[in-house]
């Protein structure tokens, strides 16, 4: 089994590329039940076109910068849950706070991982940042991203 550690930047908030509404939206009876209410993690691997050198730094920012445009029509996922008072119902506070972005380096490869490569993804913990208590999502950004380069 291959071993690698990451080396992640800190965290930092992707804001939407230009005001949105500053509004608030209900969950529907759906998307508010209490067996819903966590964190999902979802890990993705891509191959860089051939014979194109990656500069991670360059596409991490193209990478904020596209979320950033993204988030201007889909505003909500830049905002909060927050709980309505007087029950235990959620609701979106859309305030553009934005979501959470690391960008993170290791020095390993996908052909390192073994091939073919799918799930269960092996070392797929060092692969995820922390994003603290899966369970408490009040509050916090809807939305954890970490893109994870290649070194060495």
């Amino acid at each position: 089994m291959v071993t690698f550690t990451p080396r992640r930047s800190e965290p930092e908030l992707v804001r939407p590329a230009r005001p949105t509404p500053q509004e608030t939206k209900a969950l529907s009876d759906l998307d508010d039940q209490l067996s819903l209410r966590f964190y999902e993690s979802i890990v993705g691997f891509f191959r860089s076109p051939p014979g194109e050198i990656i500069r991670p730094g360059k596409v991490a920012k193209g990478i904020m910068a596209a979320v950033a445009g993204a988030l201007v029509y889909y505003y909500p996922m830049a905002g909060r849950l927050r709980k309505i008072p007087g029950g235990n119902k959620l609701e979106v506070d859309c305030m553009g706070e934005g979501v959470m972005f690391v960008e993170a380096a290791a020095d390993v490869r996908l052909e390192d991982l073994g091939q073919p490569l799918v799930p269960p993804y092996p070392c797929v913990e060092e692969f995820l940042a922390d994003a603290g208590d899966t369970r408490d999502v009040v509050g916090k950004p809807l939305l954890f991203l970490q893109c994870l380069f290649p070194f060495g």
